[in-house]
């Protein structure tokens, strides 16, 4: 995992793409490196947000992105009753199961966006109050959306980290790459 995507590294559009996405998707799971169920449930800021209810929400949301440009029901989808329920783990959650069932969906994606004819083929967009009505988006625009969506909560990630215990991303990228935290 790196901080920055490297502009040479993946030759046309879609991988170019697809490194974009896991950069921010890698920072916000980064977040949580070395830190115990109980931190990672903890919200130690004004926000009701956990490190642990954001890799659950992000997860969720890659796959409901994903069976919608599939044009498949979501198997996983569920109604919550609060829209804190969907930022909290519940029942036998944790954050090593929340990852693992991440990593299935970030397979699938990838391999869905790289089979796709065109990045721009079009899917329909559910009907909801903040969708456009018979709205349809690329399956670009899925993507770019994804980054935009994975940054936003990354950035609350590193604030929520480093109100537990001080470390910033960098510190983690070192960290994580065997390197010692400054």
């Amino acid at each position: 995992m790196v901080a920055l995507v490297p502009a040479e590294a993946h030759g046309d559009e879609r991988g170019a793409l697809l490194s974009f996405v896991a950069a921010q998707r890698d920072a916000l799971r980064r977040a949580a490196l070395g830190l115990t169920e109980e931190q990672a449930a903890s919200r130690p800021s004004a926000s009701e947000l956990s490190l642990s209810g954001l890799l659950k929400h992000a997860a969720e949301v890659e796959l409901n992105w994903l069976r919608l440009a599939q044009q498949r029901p979501n198997e996983r989808q569920r109604t919550q009753d609060t829209w804190q329920e969907a930022f909290r783990l519940a029942g036998d959650e944790d954050v090593p199961g929340v990852l693992a069932f991440w990593d299935g969906v970030v397979k699938e994606f990838e391999e869905f966006v790289r089979s796709v004819p065109s990045l721009d083929d079009t899917f329909p967009l559910p009907e909801a109050p903040w969708f456009p009505k018979d709205g349809r988006v690329s399956v670009r625009w899925l993507v770019l959306h994804l980054v935009q969506e994975f940054a936003r909560h990354a950035g609350h990630a590193d604030i929520i980290r480093e109100s537990l215990d001080g470390r910033t991303s960098f510190e983690l990228i070192a960290l994580e790459q065997g390197g010692q935290a400054s």
